[in-house]
């Protein structure tokens, strides 16, 4: 079978961050450290899988975020409209991920199981681990399974020929990374697996997470999914705007060529 086209397409990021917020444990906690928000278009023809939905205007006013481009529209550059997706990939449930899930609605969600029983859970009642989620995404969710919408998946799956998403905890109980058949190999979108290059490539976790053991059997993971290190493409690095070649408009990046840089 043919090949997948990947593509990261940039919709928000924030400045004005520091490493703390990036590494559970860091000697130059201070220095700067800006993140990029993402979501992942896969194409094979006609085929077409969305990875993630990002969040809207009021989601980033409130959480102090510069968005870009509202996800609809983001995808215009490469003549999709959100109505056209009927695959949606949601790696986990929190807000930077699964904002825009009523955006879309022809699409099947496939999520692990493990995911919603978490964001539906008792763990719910720390303030501190509901932080990354906003009830009315999760809502939207619990609306999709009822509507028959909704997959939930147990470990390691394939959503199509050439597209596999796998369990890897750590960051949320349920999250998933995706790996994709490209030109240049297994490409392997970590999402929250690792946030940024120097989570895996340091081993040092990000400091939101629920069980740091998991996280870091993860970088292992992540390693083995890929054809090459050089083919994990972290969920929020800017880096990844330096790595991959600008394609189809000025906030889009395509991955499944390798990287230039």
């Amino acid at each position: 079978m043919a090949n997948w086209e990947a593509f990261a397409i940039r919709y928000a990021d924030q400045e004005n961050r520091i490493r703390a917020r990036a590494f559970l444990s860091d000697d130059n906690h201070n220095a700067p450290y800006p993140i990029d928000f993402y979501i992942w278009l896969l194409r094979r023809g006609d085929e077409l899988i969305l990875v993630d939905t990002g969040f809207d205007g009021p989601e980033a006013q409130r959480r102090g975020f510069e968005l870009r481009q509202d996800i609809g529209p983001a995808l215009a550059p490469f003549g999709v409209k959100p109505e056209d997706i009927t695959k949606l990939i949601v790696t986990h449930l929190h807000f930077d991920h699964a904002g825009g899930l009523h955006l879309f609605p022809n699409a099947m969600l496939y999520m692990q199981a493990a995911e919603m029983a978490y964001a539906t859970g008792p763990c719910m009642c720390h303030d501190v681990l509901r932080q990354p989620f906003t009830g009315e995404h999760v809502c939207e969710a619990v609306r999709r399974l009822y509507a028959g919408k909704l997959v939930f998946l147990q470990g390691d799956a394939e959503i199509a020929e050439g597209v596999t998403v796998h369990a890897i905890g750590g960051h949320s109980k349920g999250l998933q990374a995706v790996r994709v058949r490209t030109e240049a190999g297994w490409i392997v979108l970590a999402s929250d697996a690792a946030h940024f290059y120097e989570n895996f490539e340091r081993r040092v976790p990000f400091p939101l997470v629920v069980d740091v053991e998991e996280m870091l059997n993860g970088f292992d993971r992540l390693h083995e999914l890929a054809s090459a290190p050089e083919l994990i493409v972290p969920g929020h690095d800017p880096k990844v705007r330096q790595f991959f070649p600008s394609d189809i408009g000025e906030e889009v990046w395509r991955l499944d060529r390798g990287r230039v840089g």
